[in-house]
């Protein structure tokens, strides 16, 4: 699976007052039921009150947390360790559980001559830091099964299609495959790409299907399947699974990603397909229906 795989989390820092304990109640918040959320320390103090403004003012309540110390922990009931110390030394945490850390300077600023309220700004950083990364780690967990990448496709638009070409083939230690006066194509065997360089001056693509990302899934089958597992997912579907025969005859499925960029799922066509090609070169749709489809 490409997530993360987690039932209980713990989080750790050293006084288990601030940064721990505003991470144990935002992922309460977040996750609800589905996940346990413990925090902990290596020598517990007390729940810093900053730490409980900073979280009432989301109107998440820490009034009631305590400090714990990690040894009361029992490491077989953990299934992910995230560490937020930074200056300071992490606490040791005996457990085979996988491990994250996210460095995050400690807000109570204790050496610094701060006033309450510049202190709560630097917990309110803080706060929304470890919410950030909170909810990508939610957004991590438990994905569905998805396509198996061959190859990896990007392309981009160069002010200076030559300047560029010469850049890109010192820096990935190749020679074009192909170019003319509007592209440059570069495959790399050795980190499985296809990257083009697209000249950016100021006239339309003609085919703006050209500026994009995607990925190689190997035959008409894994492109088909990607679509249902798309559909599965819930993924913006932009074209469905077909196959294409003018330019470079493909097997392809176009999909949106969450901010709206263009993602290509492509297998090349095998001799035995391309000898199928019909005489108007019109698409075949690889699915029954297409009512999914999305503009």
């Amino acid at each position: 699976m490409p997530g993360l795989s987690f039932d209980s989390v713990l989080f750790l820092c050293v006084a288990n007052s601030a940064r721990s304990q505003m991470a144990e109640g935002l992922a309460r918040d977040l996750f609800g039921e589905q996940v346990r959320v413990q925090s902990a320390g290596s020598q517990p103090s007390r729940v810093n009150p900053l730490a409980i403004q900073a979280l009432a003012e989301l109107d998440i309540d820490l009034s009631s947390h305590a400090s714990t110390s990690v040894q009361e922990v029992d490491p077989e009931a953990i299934d992910l360790v995230i560490t937020l110390c930074a200056e300071e030394v992490c606490p040791v945490f005996l457990s085979s559980a996988p491990r994250l850390h996210w460095p995050l300077q400690d807000p109570d600023r204790k050496h610094e001559d701060l006033t309450d309220e510049e202190r709560l700004a630097h917990f309110r950083v803080a706060r929304d830091q470890i919410r950030g990364r909170l909810e990508v780690l939610a957004a991590l967990r438990a994905i569905p099964v998805g396509p198996d990448p061959r190859e990896f496709h990007a392309s981009i638009r160069v002010p200076d299609l030559a300047r560029a070409a010469r850049f890109y083939a010192w820096l990935l230690g190749v020679p074009p495959k192909e170019w003319t006066h509007r592209y440059v194509t570069f495959v790399s065997e050795a980190l499985r790409t296809n990257f083009v360089l697209l000249v950016d001056d100021g006239r339309t693509l003609h085919q703006d299907t050209l500026y994009h990302l995607g990925i190689d899934v190997g035959t008409r089958a894994a492109v088909i399947q990607a679509q249902h597992r798309a559909k599965a997912a819930d993924w913006p579907i932009h074209k469905p699974a077909r196959t294409t025969w003018r330019g470079t005859p493909l097997h392809e499925l176009w999909l949106k990603d969450p901010g709206g960029n263009l993602i290509e799922i492509y297998a090349r066509l095998t001799d035995a397909e391309l000898a199928e090609m019909p005489d108007d070169k019109e698409p075949w749709f690889l699915v029954a229906t297409d009512t999914e489809t999305t503009s």
